[in-house]
């Protein structure tokens, strides 16, 4: 209804009309309740009568405050397994309660922080020494890992460090916080293979970085798909053979 108008009987069904006789009452809460006004007030009846209502005008109400589908807000969860893009297992975070209600707290990813589960929740009852060590691991995932940067080759380009921490942070995944990126001295002028970022802190970690062509998705795909398929044609062969 526009301007926030309602006409009476399509509330009558939560209470709200104009308190007829057929009507439930119910006890509404404040954090769930709708609070209308009548768009053109009822005179006074006769001393000792009800108030006459006129059966079009006074059955209009106007929108005041609906608690009842508003934003329902944040809550607080202690999770007890890692959740992607949420947290870490035994992190306290806060989350929007359609998340949390529908998601964490059914499957068993979260529990409400109460003083007995944070403090009964697995990171507290590590000892420090059985704590994991998380630089070490960011340092052995980086020795792991190779950038690959696409450049197209029908422009002129030069490749800046800038351009290779974007890419950096962009492709090599698992990586959140990536404060320590060092780079590399001077340009890029052409396709190849080099030496790319560095990653200081615990140790120097030198990642090897591969300049190709830039190829969009769909020929990425296209191109993958052939080469499974001459792999299977060939592993045929080899059977029939």
């Amino acid at each position: 209804c526009p301007l926030g108008i309602i006409p009476e009987h399509s509330l009558s069904r939560l209470g709200l009309g104009g308190g007829g006789a057929g009507v439930p009452k119910h006890s509404l809460s404040p954090q769930a309740s709708v609070v209308v006004e009548r768009v053109w007030p009822v005179p006074l009846g006769r001393a000792g009568a009800q108030p006459r209502l006129q059966p079009r005008r006074h059955r209009v109400l106007r929108l005041l405050r609906d608690g009842k589908h508003r934003p329902r807000g944040d809550m607080e969860l202690l999770l007890t397994r890692a959740v992607q893009d949420v947290g870490a297992r035994g992190d306290v975070v806060t989350v929007s309660k359609r998340l949390g209600r529908n998601r964490l707290l059914p499957r068993g990813l979260g529990l409400y922080p109460s003083p007995e589960n944070i403090r009964n929740s697995p990171r507290n009852s590590l000892k420090p020494l059985e704590l994991p060590q998380t630089p070490g691991i960011t340092v052995e995932f980086l020795r792991r890992c190779r950038l690959e940067v696409g450049m197209k080759n029908n422009v002129r380009w030069e490749l800046s460090p800038d351009i290779v921490a974007r890419h950096f942070l962009k492709n090599v995944r698992g990586l959140r916080d990536f404060g320590v990126f060092l780079g590399f001295p001077g340009q890029i002028p052409g396709f190849g293979g080099f030496w790319g970022p560095q990653v200081n802190g615990l140790d120097t970690v030198r990642v090897p970085m591969d300049v190709v062509q830039f190829l969009r998705p769909k020929t990425k795909r296209f191109r993958h798909w052939r080469e499974q398929q001459r792999q299977q044609l060939e592993s045929s062969r080899e059977r029939l053979l």
